[in-house]
């Protein structure tokens, strides 16, 4: 059951775009030269320090810390980035984890980068971030993508 909705999903996806409908801006381009290169240098300049250089995360990131927030997760198939949709991975960087969920108390390290990061420049990183992981994950995203893009 679950493989047919997933098959359901992709068939309304490939229909979409043999209508001309434009992708979303926030679709991450993993196959993108031009967008790993840039997201590569925005990762190393605004987010290896936290979520680490091989995309590895914080250490013991499960759990909260003494001030009650969790550690920055890994970005690598370890983690749990690919299971958001690209709009969802593009919300929580460009506005940060409170309001692209809205939770209005949440407690959380991760900046917005609203003003600091251009909406190319996000997606860019999140694009280099997906190249990184392996084609059975990426692949398994791209089904994330897919059942999302059938609820709208």
């Amino acid at each position: 059951m679950k493989k047919r909705s997933v098959l359901a999903a992709a068939a309304s996806l490939l229909l979409l775009a043999s209508c001309g409908q434009p992708d979303p801006p926030y679709r991450l381009r993993a196959d993108d030269a031009e967008a790993q290169a840039l997201g590569r240098k925005v990762y190393t300049n605004h987010c290896a320090s936290c979520h680490g250089a091989r995309l590895e995360g914080q250490p013991n990131w499960r759990l909260r810390d003494a001030a009650g927030r969790l550690p920055a997760p890994p970005h690598d198939a370890s983690g749990h980035t690919w299971h958001h949709p690209d709009e969802v991975l593009f919300r929580i960087t460009k506005h940060g984890v409170a309001k692209a969920a809205n939770l209005k108390d949440y407690d959380s390290a991760m900046p917005a980068y609203e003003g600091v990061l251009t909406d190319a420049e996000i997606v860019a990183v999140l694009s280099w971030i997906k190249s990184q992981w392996p084609a059975d994950v990426r692949r398994q995203h791209d089904e994330v993508n897919a059942a999302a893009a059938a609820r709208r």
